[in-house]
């Protein structure tokens, strides 16, 4: 008895509740689908049904069965529509979610557009700051930006993030420009309210055991040489040229003005009211225009990532798979961030 064919009936019973409605509709004798789902439980060795004379319920093994075997179902029905209709063709819903200030500015533009190449997958899209239990609320996908922890969700780097010190050329104009980071003291930074999640402050990458009130032409970086270590090739400074490795350190910068969001941050530095310390993602389409400048560049922190991030599964359906590509080619695109059309 085909494997394919009792999973079909197994599903067919489960969406109808009833063994004979599930027969009725494949044209088939219910004691043919009968013996098909006691093969298949059978099988496995475990109940999936509980069948009397007036109605059939899901055991909870078979309702966690259930939902893998329609997504297997849906994805081979997408297999055979691609290859039948000679190119892809997805369908099904798929739930999406992002970072609020994210998504809004470089998620949710995307999704139209995304349904307008695959019209039969409908889109939820939720904007959350907190980090979202992707398998425990049913998310296909999530994006997130910062360090990835450990976990068994599977993550692909979309792009590189970098946090920069911005201000409008007007304010730079008016107060000067910071060498250093120690420089931040004598000028209004827009900084994040005790309350945010950014309790560690700003980060600078900086000599170790530099100065770090020097000028920032006398730290520029130095040199590197490749050091074996064991089977590892390890990046270390040429001693010749640079006694001295580099460290990222954490400054909190003050000012007359503070918020916990960091969209009000971003328009008070576009108004000229001081130096923000920002992400790239937010700041870069403002860079290339001009309405502001990057500073203190020579310090920036190394760059964390853009990733998308889904439950561990074997098989992904085919519209996780080709939402995931479709990320990959907008955010691997230097002008999508600049805010040009891809």
């Amino acid at each position: 008895m085909s494997k394919l064919k009792q999973l079909e009936s197994f599903v067919a019973v489960a969406a109808r509740g009833s063994l004979t409605a599930a027969a009725k509709a494949e044209g088939v004798a219910p004691a043919i689908m009968g013996r098909r789902l006691d093969a298949l439980e059978e099988r496995l060795g475990v109940k999936l049904l509980l069948r009397t004379t007036r109605r059939i319920t899901l055991t909870h093994e078979g309702s966690a069965f259930l939902e893998d075997c329609q997504r297997l179902l849906a994805d081979l029905a997408n297999a055979e529509a691609s290859v039948s209709a000679g190119g892809v063709k997805a369908s099904g819903h798929l739930r999406i979610t992002a970072p609020a200030g994210f998504g809004r500015r470089h998620v949710a533009p995307l999704i139209p557009k995304f349904y307008e190449l695959h019209p039969e997958v409908t889109i939820s899209l939720n904007l959350s700051d907190r980090v979202v239990d992707i398998a425990g609320e049913g998310f296909d996908c999530a994006v997130r930006v910062g360090d990835m922890p450990d976990s068994s969700l599977v993550s692909v780097r979309m792009a590189d993030n970098r946090r920069l010190c911005v201000a409008t050329p007007a304010y730079l104009a008016r107060h000067g420009t910071p060498q250093t980071p120690a420089e931040l003291s004598r000028f209004h930074c827009l900084t994040l309210s005790s309350d945010a999640s950014q309790t560690r402050g700003w980060a600078f990458r900086m000599p170790v055991g530099a100065n770090r009130d020097a000028p920032a032409k006398t730290r520029a970086s130095a040199p590197l040489r490749e050091v074996m270590v064991g089977a590892q090739t390890l990046s270390q400074p040429d001693e010749a040229t640079a006694p001295r490795a580099s460290e990222v350190i954490y400054l909190k910068p003050v000012g007359p003005l503070d918020c916990s969001d960091g969209q009000v941050l971003h328009d008070w530095c576009l108004a000229g009211y001081g130096i923000a310390w920002r992400s790239t993602w937010e700041v870069e389409a403002e860079i290339a225009t001009g309405q502001l400048v990057a500073v203190l560049e020579a310090f920036a922190a190394p760059p964390n990532g853009i990733y998308a991030v889904f439950p561990q599964r074997k098989h992904l359906p085919l519209r996780v798979r080709l939402w995931i590509e479709y990320l990959k080619e907008h955010f691997g695109s230097a002008a999508f961030w600049q805010g040009r059309p891809g």
